[in-house]
């Protein structure tokens, strides 16, 4: 009785035991769970956080990459302008180098010339001394040193000829180097005051549509660009100009027309008009994809404002969709922000 009383007790003891193990293997297991999921959770947060950080890296890069693409413009059209005349001067250069060698070497023949005709008339003049004996000369001898002298005359005013031409082309060369120089200095010149130009009015147009677009507060400055709420310009979904739109745009055009008369004729200024969307996609038919809405967007406001008088050559319409953000998120403000016009008054 005493002996089944204790493996009776023995046995029950050993549960408690084991209830623990599995307790503590169960927190073990759910810590471990814990430890993986947040990890993931920070994991999944920094990779967002360095996504939104690339794409805004991206935009600013693109900008740049238009901005470059502009300079690039000017540059390669001032380049071109300076290797024609390059171009101009060193065909100047190589007639110079073929005259200059044609001279040297009619001048080399003529000295060759001339130190043979002196070396004969030394020779005459050594036989007319060795004939002590002769009072005259004969009429033949002295024929034929009046001809050497005449000969030794002529080359050595041939000669004189030469020397002066070739001094002649030498300042002729100088004088086209430096009108050249004066040339490129004046063209440098002409480019700065056209760039100069360009920022004056630039920076008046930028300051009276300030002033006069100033008490709508949703319409946004950002750098040298005017940014028009779509909502301000059209309906959702739509490319068509609302009334509000039509009158913020008079009186862009007012201000555009009357910059445009200062600016001279030989600026080649543009105004650019980019639309923009939010990254909700939208698929109609008659806009199957954002690029199409934000392109018919531009194209409204530029035809709008082509019926208001600007001149359709100085300006030029771009659809950018969804790909160029001013803001990040898909909160609603950040959607209205993105969903623009942006204007800009440039060069081409």
């Amino acid at each position: 009785m005493i002996g089944s009383r204790r493996r009776s007790r023995s046995t029950t003891n050993v549960w408690p035991g084991y209830v623990d193990a599995l307790s503590a293997l169960l927190m073990l297991v759910i810590f471990m769970l814990l430890v993986y999921v947040v990890s993931q959770l920070y994991l999944s947060q920094t990779l967002s956080d360095r996504d939104t950080q690339l794409a805004r890296l991206n935009a600013q890069l693109n900008e740049l990459s238009e901005l470059l693409g502009l300079e690039q413009n000017k540059t390669d059209a001032l380049e071109d302008q300076m290797a024609s005349f390059q171009d101009d001067y060193s065909a100047s250069l190589t007639r110079n180098d073929k005259l200059v060698n044609q001279l040297e070497s009619t001048r080399e023949q003529l000295m060759q010339q001339t130190a043979m005709a002196e070396a004969r008339a030394e020779r005459l003049a050594s036989m007319e001394q060795s004939i002590d004996e002769k009072e005259e000369m004969s009429a033949s001898q002295q024929a034929m040193i009046l001809r050497l002298s005449n000969q030794i005359a002529s080359l050595r005013e041939q000669l004189r000829q030469i020397a002066s031409a070739l001094k002649l082309q030498e300042q002729m060369t100088a004088e086209k180097e430096q009108k050249l120089e004066q040339v490129s200095r004046r063209l440098n010149t002409l480019l700065a005051e056209r760039v100069n130009q360009l920022e004056q009015y630039q920076s008046e147009f930028f300051a009276r549509l300030r002033d006069i677009l100033a008490s709508n507060e949703n319409i946004r400055v950002v750098g040298d660009r005017f940014l028009l709420p779509s909502e301000l310009l059209f309906a959702s979904g739509s490319a068509e100009l609302g009334e509000d739109g039509m009158r913020e745009l008079d009186k862009l055009a007012k201000v555009l027309l009357a910059v445009a008369d200062k600016i001279p004729e030989d600026v080649d200024w543009i105004l650019r008009i980019d639309g923009h969307t939010d990254v909700v996609p939208i698929n109609t038919p008659k806009f199957p994809s954002n690029w199409e809405l934000s392109t018919a967007r531009a194209v409204a406001v530029v035809r709008y404002l082509a019926a208001q008088g600007v001149p359709e050559r100085r300006m030029v319409a771009a659809g950018f969709g969804e790909f160029f953000p001013v803001a990040e998120g898909t909160s609603p403000e950040a959607l209205q922000k993105n969903r623009r016009i942006e204007l800009k008054l440039t060069d081409r």
